[in-house]
């Protein structure tokens, strides 16, 4: 199954391709648009050579925070996120092997499980990790049980909460009104 979150066919095939690059896609999405988040992994890899974890965690940290900084910067903050995404790299390699995948498929883990081992990973809080889960559950494939309870609300069938939603222009363009509406109901 192709993911189509970015409108860019090569970010979206290496987010398809490589579960590495969707979980550090995930972990840029914070105070930038959501396609700018996951075309950041492409940036990634044109200019390191790599999206594998043990590459990226072992990456010269001054070189890394350069490579966010390059024109068209990988995150309007790559200071901090290129350390935060080498902090998920050593996560991973340390504690998965350096396989992003482990996370949802080592052992047959249900979605509790799988939230579990998400929360755990540096940048992934409560929020995240559901919306990350909702992902792996309606489009990536993730089927353990019980996924769209320990992803709610994000898991639920129907809605337009997240970028786990976004299949077309069209989702985008219902998540983004979702996302408005809530944020004017928080203003209040």
């Amino acid at each position: 199954m192709a993911l189509h979150i970015t409108g860019d066919t090569a970010a979206d095939a290496l987010l398809t391709d490589n579960p590495l690059a969707l979980l550090v896609g995930m972990l840029l999405d914070q105070q930038i648009a959501m396609e700018t988040a996951f075309t950041g992994p492409l940036k990634i890899e044109q200019r390191t050579g790599s999206m594998d974890a043990a590459a990226i965690a072992a990456y010269d940290p001054d070189a890394l925070a350069s490579v966010f900084k390059e024109t068209p910067a990988v995150h309007r903050f790559p200071g901090s996120m290129a350390a935060r995404v080498q902090s998920l790299c050593q996560a991973l390699v340390d504690d998965w092997g350096g396989d992003a995948a482990a996370l949802w498929t080592e052992g047959d883990p249900d979605g509790a499980t799988v939230l579990k081992r998400l929360k755990a990973l540096p940048g992934f809080g409560e929020q995240k990790a559901k919306i990350f889960l909702a992902l792996l559950g309606k489009q990536y494939g993730f089927t353990g049980a019980g996924w769209r309870e320990a992803s709610a609300p994000y898991g639920e069938d129907g809605s337009f909460r997240s970028v786990a939603d976004i299949v077309s222009p069209e989702s985008l363009t219902r998540v983004r009104e979702f996302k408005r509406a809530a944020k004017a109901a928080a203003k209040g």
